[in-house]
């Protein structure tokens, strides 16, 4: 037991004059630090459609929701859309498909995943009819990861589709989201 003393003894006598030279010194220290601007898209894990086969790729700020069916009706299909974004965003939207033609595309339902969402990701969140703006809005997620549950915009889209008449269809929606830059 004496030798703990001895051992606090020694650490501020070595610990020391490192403490005052660093106070002492004639330079200076600074710290810099870099925020890259994010904006993730995913799709909820759960996303079925009754009659319909759905494929979701997603990578990073993009999302691709492959649709196809055999059947000729006109579908009407919710997106559950997931966004995260430490900065202001814009998300935009693509159809492409040689058998059905979009027909609306329009928000039904935004809501936030949980505590990390900032208040005004949804209350200044601007919805447009225009597929190249969306939805954009203000910073998302006030912290957490790209994975984290609680801190997402979940965005209800409904998609309407107009099926040519053959028996199938197939269609490729591909959502991107752009981040606005932190300091302007």
């Amino acid at each position: 037991m004496i030798y703990m003393p001895i051992l606090m003894l020694m650490a501020v006598v070595f610990l020391a004059p490192v403490s005052v030279e660093a106070q002492t010194s004639r330079g200076s220290v600074a710290l810099k630090g870099a925020v890259s601007e994010t904006v993730a898209l995913s799709v909820l894990p759960d996303f079925t459609h009754p009659n319909i086969d759905v494929n979701v790729m997603s990578s990073g700020s993009t999302v691709r929701v492959t649709l196809s069916s055999n059947d000729g009706k006109a579908p009407v299909i919710r997106v559950p859309l997931l966004v995260r974004s430490n900065s202001s965003f814009k998300i935009s939207a693509a159809v492409d498909s040689t058998t059905a033609e979009l027909s609306q595309i329009s928000v039904a339902d935004v809501s936030a995943t949980g505590s990390l969402v900032s208040p005004a990701a949804i209350s200044e969140l601007k919805i447009s009819p225009q597929l190249d703006s969306l939805l954009s809005g203000p910073r998302v997620s006030l912290g957490g990861t790209l994975d984290s549950p609680n801190n997402a915009l979940k965005v209800t889209l409904v998609i309407r589709m107009k099926p040519q008449p053959a028996h199938g269809w197939l269609v490729h929606l591909t959502f991107v989201g752009t981040a606005a830059p932190l300091i302007q």
